[in-house]
């Protein structure tokens, strides 16, 4: 990626940064979704404001998770903090599920017996206007999420962006609610929310769950690993063995690597030089360790893997 943040300090600064103006921006909004509420009675509304009740309390721990992960490795933690992040973001998934739980605990009594609105028209504006605050948000959130391969900040921007999606449902809704009377458009809206909320919050606990439990990376970073270590074949090399992982920002690859026999120590120690250099240059951020074999010694996986 061009604009990706090699230097690790200015990224750790950059997603604080980010961070903080997600706490700050979701108080404001959570304060105008709450205030349409009040002004409306609508339950679709108030679904809409415990969604960004979620918000404000997973930026500010995604804040402090970001603080930490950007702390150099120490005397008890050589790899460093990267995986708090992936703490953080199940976190945030488990408070989307309970926001999801809520929003459908009160929105099912009115689905039952629906309630009349009143000031519709101005509650939608507030709702409007906090929209538009969460999406340039996310926005922000998911560019500093790319430039500095924050898991964090990636998972607060899809969250604020279902949440646009959410309120833009709720208001095209309440606009029919509007237009036609039919009240249990409201409370009906505020299930569906409820449901949708659900199905992020899984998605998102599952993905930081896969992080925790040491994922490999995707098959399209392993397949840039495997050209980059192919580009060395005609000097003898070959590989198996490889294992990748990836914590926060930080990727890792342990693999074992042949080499030609005939080399001594240094040339070999060379060699793997420019082989972990060459990968370096694929991926800015990752951590390498080669174990290094003669060709006589058997392979353990033939494929490589």
């Amino acid at each position: 990626m061009d604009d990706l943040i090699t230097d690790a300090s200015m990224a750790s600064r950059l997603r604080i940064r980010t961070a903080a103006l997600a706490v700050g921006a979701g108080a404001l909004i959570l304060l105008l979704k709450f205030g349409a509420f009040l002004l409306t009675n609508s339950v679709a509304l108030l679904s809409d404001a415990g969604e960004s009740v979620v918000n404000v309390a997973s930026a500010a721990l995604a804040l402090l998770t970001l603080w930490l992960a950007g702390q150099p490795p120490d005397e008890n933690h050589r790899y460093g903090h990267g995986k708090v992040e992936y703490i953080s973001s199940v976190v945030e998934g488990l408070l989307i599920l309970a926001a999801g739980a809520s929003v459908l605990a009160l929105s099912v009594p009115r689905l039952l017996k629906p309630a009349p609105l009143v000031r519709l028209g101005a509650g939608l504006a507030v709702s409007a206007t906090a929209s538009a605050i969460n999406l340039l948000v996310a926005l922000a959130m998911r560019r500093s999420a790319r430039r500095t391969e924050s898991i964090a900040l990636e998972a607060g921007s899809a969250h604020l962006l279902t949440d646009v999606l959410t309120t833009g449902a709720v208001i095209s809704g309440l606009v029919l609610v509007r237009l036609t009377g039919w009240t249990v458009l409201d409370p009906l809206l505020a299930v569906l929310v409820a449901l949708h909320i659900l199905r992020t919050g899984a998605s998102v606990t599952r993905r930081s769950l896969g992080g925790l439990l040491d994922e490999r990376l995707s098959e399209q970073e392993e397949r840039a690993l495997r050209r980059v270590l192919d580009r060395f074949a005609a000097e003898g090399v070959a590989y198996h063995a490889m294992r990748t992982r990836r914590s926060g920002a930080q990727r890792f690859v342990d693999l074992h690597m042949e080499v030609p026999s005939h080399l001594n120590v240094e040339e070999a120690h060379d060699l793997a030089d420019r082989v972990e250099a060459a990968l370096r240059e694929e991926f800015p951020s990752l951590d390498v360790l080669i174990h290094l074999e003669p060709q006589t010694a058997p392979r353990e996986d033939p494929k490589g893997m």
